[in-house]
């Protein structure tokens, strides 16, 4: 039996996509894991539609999609072309998993949240005839003995991250714009940590990326893994809360292990934001002192923040570059508030009316896609374009990287210089336009 797996792509967003040189950015481990979970018998194919055109006449028996949701609707045309040819089409993700009865208008099988504990069942049910329409694990799954992706099926060649992992699920927190904790569940998570440590000593290069929406979500558990990163001599990143700054302890081994750098969501430099976001427990008014810290320690920080939230205006966007500016942060990624379907502001900004666009295309963090309180959509978009230019023009690049300690500089300007070819793409733009 022949399975292909099909990655999708989105042409409209700055993000995600393939360079001129042909990379992409870091590999996603939905689908290698689950060719993982395919029993042996099964022929696995995974093909990333970025930068391989889908064959619609190839003989396959059985085509697995999975997408973020500003990729669905070129997920929905590939799946529906298959139908066409009378091939089976099963979807899964995190999209999917939130508006099943959507994507089941063009799939024959979806799978709702984690696949482990259900897809062997829907293989076995489609080789008797007998596929379901929807299949859903009564519980979350173990992360005991987990399925190691099988990057062989990957073209190596195109990643700039090629290896990647995880080591814990879900989030102890419950913001409102995250799709995670709807996913993945509340329980946060994790690998027995001799699993994490045997699955990178079988990687032939010592640099990776966890894939954990918060590796230090339980810092007793992140402390073991940093103690047993130590000797194997690595360097790494992951998405952190800024709670980590509270602990001397767990920074000083974060780094040590090979910690960087951390993707941060600092979200807003308004407190009421983030109270709004149940994101309270980020507190504002301490980020610059918790920035201190982490730089102290050797980390590099790649900050995270969203504009549209209820209490910005116009201000927003020179507020929060002072504010990277006057932290020296080595990077940042810039994001509009957007309305992903299965998260609490979905519902809110249904209810309210606000949401003015439901094209899926759009929905890539970098496009306005509902009405904001404080400022019009175009003043939104513009600010986003603003920001990002100013941002990562050379003037300000070597200002921020050059203010701190020359340790770690070289990798700063190149991640700078990435996130630069990027924001030349949009825009130039007056703020306020």
């Amino acid at each position: 039996m022949k399975l292909l797996l099909i990655l999708p792509k989105n042409n409209r967003s700055y993000w995600g996509g393939v360079s001129k040189s042909g990379k992409a950015g870091f590999v996603r481990l939905n689908l290698p894991t689950i060719a993982a979970l395919t029993p042996k018998d099964w022929d696995v194919e995974i093909l990333d539609a970025r930068v391989k055109p889908v064959d619609y006449d190839a003989k396959v028996d059985l085509v697995g999609i999975t997408g973020f949701t500003a990729e669905m609707p070129s997920a929905y045309s590939i799946a529906d072309s298959f139908r066409k040819k009378s091939v089976k089409v099963v979807m899964g993700g995190v999209h999917v998993s939130a508006v099943p009865d959507e994507a089941l208008k063009h799939a024959d099988a979806v799978v709702i949240g984690e696949a482990e504990l259900v897809w062997e069942k829907l293989l076995a049910d489609f080789q008797r005839g007998e596929l379901k329409q929807k299949y859903k694990a009564d519980h979350l799954c173990d992360m005991k003995n987990m399925a190691i992706p099988r990057r062989e099926l990957l073209d190596r060649s195109m990643y700039s991250g090629f290896y990647t992992l995880q080591a814990t699920r879900g989030c102890p927190f419950n913001c409102d714009y995250c799709a995670v904790t709807a996913f993945f569940g509340h329980e946060f998570r994790v690998r027995p940590v001799d699993e994490v440590i045997e699955e990178i000593k079988g990687f032939d290069k010592k640099e990776f990326f966890f894939m954990d929406d918060n590796i230090v979500g339980r810092p007793k558990y992140a402390k073991e893994l940093f103690r047993k990163l130590i000797p194997l001599k690595v360097t790494w990143g992951s998405q952190a809360s800024i709670t980590m700054a509270k602990d001397p302890e767990l920074l000083e081994l974060y780094a040590k292990s090979g910690g960087k750098y951390a993707f941060i969501g600092f979200e807003s430099l308004s407190q009421k934001n983030l109270e709004k976001m149940h994101k309270g427990w980020n507190s504002a008014k301490d980020y610059k002192e918790a920035i201190r810290k982490i730089h102290g320690a050797g980390i590099n920080i790649v900050g995270s923040f969203v504009f549209g939230l209820d209490e910005d205006d116009t201000s927003v966007f020179k507020t929060t570059f002072d504010f990277l500016m006057e932290t020296n942060m080595a990077a940042a990624q810039f994001h509009i508030l957007t309305p992903l379907p299965g998260t609490v502001t979905y519902g809110i900004l249904e209810k309210e009316g606000r949401i003015i666009d439901r094209d899926w295309a759009k929905y890539h963090t970098g496009e306005v896609v509902f009405q904001p309180k404080g400022m019009t959509a175009g003043q939104l978009q513009n600010g986003y374009y603003w920001i990002f230019r100013n941002t990562y023009s050379i003037k300000n690049i070597l200002k921020r990287n050059f203010r701190r300690n020359l340790k770690g500089l070289t990798y700063r300007v190149a991640a700078n210089l990435s996130y630069r070819k990027k924001a030349l793409k949009m825009p130039p733009v007056a703020l306020n336009a």
